[in-house]
């Protein structure tokens, strides 16, 4: 068995993964149900709101903090790749959300419908980076870093039409 197989990292990564799933299915059969509000907000866009803000903060401090600290760069991945795993499952919630509602109120997935596979290549990048073979390691550093700047920029079109800017 490969070593990556026995990392406890990779199992642990896996079941996130897993578990994203199978909330995105409970939430897009209303299995569970966040058509609910706090403070005015419903709960899938508070979720939402939390992911892309660990997102879009904690990824450039990860590129600034493993340069300036690399003995801590082991602590830093471990964040950065958990953290994200998780942004990424409540940013599904809302994705779930918003795909599952009925016809008479669904709603213009303009920019959510090109953000949404953006972020899970960004998630697969980064298994291959974490976890696949390291043959190929500076094509998916370029990939896995492209993603990410492409976030970046359809992340604030995608706030600038919801909010009504654009």
């Amino acid at each position: 068995m490969s070593k990556r197989f026995r990392d406890y990292k990779f199992w642990a990564a896996l079941v996130l993964v897993v578990g994203m799933a199978f909330l995105m299915y409970a939430v897009y059969t209303r299995l569970i149900s966040l058509r609910f509000e706090i403070a005015g907000e419903s709960a899938h866009h508070l979720l939402s709101w939390a992911g892309v803000l660990f997102i879009a903060v904690f990824t450039p401090v990860y590129y600034f903090l493993k340069r300036s600290h690399p003995n801590r760069y082991r602590t830093l991945l471990g964040v950065h790749m958990f953290g994200n795993l998780i942004a990424v499952m409540s940013v599904s919630i809302h994705f779930t959300h918003q795909i599952s509602r009925p016809a008479t109120a669904y709603p213009d997935l303009g920019t959510g419908i090109v953000l949404y596979p953006n972020v899970l290549l960004l998630v697969l990048a980064g298994f291959v980076l974490a976890f696949g073979s390291s043959k190929k390691y500076g094509a998916w550093r370029f990939f896995h870093s492209s993603l990410a700047v492409t976030f970046y920029m359809v992340i604030v079109v995608h706030l600038l039409h919801g909010l009504g800017i654009i």
